[in-house]
Order: structure tokens, then C-alpha cells, then sequence
């Protein structure tokens, strides 16, 4: 068995106005991961998605989910994907179980009623299973977004912007259901805004920008090649300057004179011994140190800047 679950080669996608949504795509997506897909709205996100669940044409290139081609073994393939859109399409008078169980029917599977009642209680959903769709709030009705693509028991399952508009608390729920969705072997494949939570979530990172991938990477090594540490220096005395040896590329005064603030790569040798070491001897006194380490989302801001 192959250890990739998704693989697409060379797919563009050109609209009828001309319009290049998707250019040169190439990317594997293996069994069992989560996977975070970033970019800027409008980068091609959506409209890869939609490639490979079938739900746009790609004007060329190939998508395999399973071993299957998306095109010419459609249902097979298509079978093993679930899929969370964004926009909330729900039936408003339907309650929640009957929109579960009609899914189930959508892909052509038979009723289980033990399945049915799991997912509704692991995406709390139990208390609200007698309710009509319509007196939901939105992210209720995102969980039962969720719940409809789960009744496909599928293998790789696709999140859009699972948690817009969801409260803090419903968001923090979700996001241990896709722990346990991993545990089960569901591989995950997430965009999202808040890229807190790929940083938080995901096992590797891939950058969209204008329909291209411009880059995918293990999460750790992204944050340790393209992520750094700063020292917060915090002085005694307030500092009018910095003086004359320092490197003002790396190190940076705050506006009222009072921090230093030093910028170093976590993997190269740092030189924080070197400097503390001439602060002293400038007469420079501190009175505390600090370090905060660089963000995902500052990294993605960066790669997306530099390419523009």
C-alpha cells in the first residue's frame, strides 16, 4: 500500500475567462496526516479542493485518491473523501438526525444507527439530534457539516475553513474530534485563518500563492528554517542609542529606551553569550531577559510578502 493517500501531478485549472485558478500542481498528501493548506483568499484553495473531490473539472493534469483516478474511477475514489465546505448548505427543516442519515443514503450506503448516534455524540450533537437545522447557531450547523461528511466513514476527509465563525469553545471541541479522527487513521486535510491552529494541529504545511504551491514542508522544519527566536534585553538605565559595534540588523531598541530586542536563528549559533558579554563591558546593566520564538503565521505573512 502506497504511504501516499492523495497524489496529483501537473493539474491546472483554467476558467472559461481565461482566468488561471490552479497552475502546475504537484503534491502528495500522506496516509494519516493532517495537512494545513495556506494562502491568501483568492490563492486557489478552494478550487483544489474542489478538483479533487470531484466537484470542479481540471482543464489538465491527473488526481489519485487511493489509487484511484478522480476522473475515470470516479465513484471509487470519491468514496473515500468527505467534505466540510464552507458555506453552510443545509437543509433549514430537516432536523439534525434526519440530515445525518439522509447522507448516509447520498452515499449510497445503508443505515447504522450505532455510527449515527457515535457521530452525533462525538461531535456533541446528541442533545440537538431533534432539533430543526434552522435553529442552529452557525456553529452548530458547522458541526453538522462535519457530521454529514463523516457518515461517508471516509478515509481522507477535507476541511474548509472548518472553524469560521465557531466561538472559542465549539472550536477548541472541534479540533479534538480531528485528534481522534487522526488516532482512527483519517487522513485531514485543513485550510484555515487562524493559522494558530495549523500551527497547533497539522503535521506538515503547504503555501498556495496565485494557484502555485511555492512550498511544502514538515511543520517543525518549517519553523526551524524559516522561524526565530528574539531575546528580550531588558535594561536598568533607559538606552538613548544603540552603540556604534552593534549590528542594527540583529539587534533593535525599543522606542522609550528601555529593551533591547535581539533576532537569532534557533539553528546557528547564537552569539547571546558574545553580546551580554559586551553590554556589560559598554556598561549597559539589565535587569531581566526574555525569549519569544517566531510564529507560524509571522512565517506565512513572510513567504507570501517576499512572493508578491
Amino acid at each position: 500500500m502506497s504511504k501516499d493517500i492523495i497524489v496529483i501531478e501537473e493539474l491546472d485549472k483554467v476558467y472559461d475567462n481565461d482566468f488561471k485558478a490552479l497552475s502546475k500542481i504537484n503534491l502528495s498528501i500522506r496516509r494519516g496526516e493532517i495537512f494545513a493548506l495556506l494562502g491568501a483568499n483568492g490563492a486557489g484553495k478552494t478550487t483544489l479542493i474542489g478538483v479533487v473531490c470531484g466537484l470542479v473539472n481540471a482543464t489538465s493534469g491527473t488526481v489519485t485518491v487511493g489509487g484511484y483516478d478522480h476522473v475515470k474511477n470516479y465513484r471509487s475514489a470519491r468514496s473515500l473523501i468527505g467534505l466540510v465546505p464552507q458555506e453552510l448548505y443545509l437543509d433549514p427543516f430537516l432536523n439534525v438526525m434526519e440530515t445525518l442519515a439522509i447522507a448516509r443514503g447520498f452515499y449510497g450506503k445503508k443505515p447504522d444507527k450505532k455510527l449515527l448516534e457515535q457521530v452525533l455524540r462525538d461531535l456533541s450533537l446528541w442533545e440537538k439530534k431533534d432539533d430543526k437545522v434552522q435553529q442552529l447557531s452557525g456553529g452548530m450547523k458547522r458541526r453538522v457539516l462535519i457530521g454529514k461528511a463523516l457518515m461517508n466513514e471516509p478515509e481522507v476527509l477535507f476541511l474548509d475553513e472548518p472553524t469560521a465563525g465557531v466561538d472559542v469553545d465549539l472550536r477548541r471541541g472541534m479540533w479534538e474530534l480531528v485528534s481522534k479522527l487522526k488516532e482512527r487513521g483519517t487522513t485531514i486535510i485543513l485550510t484555515t485563518h487562524y493559522i494558530e491552529e495549523a500551527q497547533d494541529m497539522a503535521d506538515r504545511i503547504g503555501v498556495i500563492i496565485d494557484g502555485q504551491i511555492s512550498l511544502v514542508e514538515e511543520k517543525e522544519t518549517l519553523m526551524k528554517q524559516f522561524g526565530g527566536k528574539n531575546l528580550k534585553i531588558h535594561l536598568a538605565e533607559k538606552l538613548q542609542k544603540l552603540p556604534r559595534w552593534c549590528d542594527e540588523g540583529n539587534l533593535t531598541l525599543s522606542e522609550d529606551g528601555m529593551t533591547l530586542t535581539y533576532t537569532y536563528k534557533a539553528s546557528e549559533s547564537t552569539g547571546i553569550t558574545a553580546l551580554l558579554t559586551q553590554l556589560k563591558e559598554e556598561g549597559i546593566n539589565m535587569v531581566d531577559l526574555s525569549t519569544e520564538e517566531t510564529s507560524l503565521e509571522e512565517i506565512f505573512v513572510n513567504l507570501t510578502h517576499n512572493d508578491s
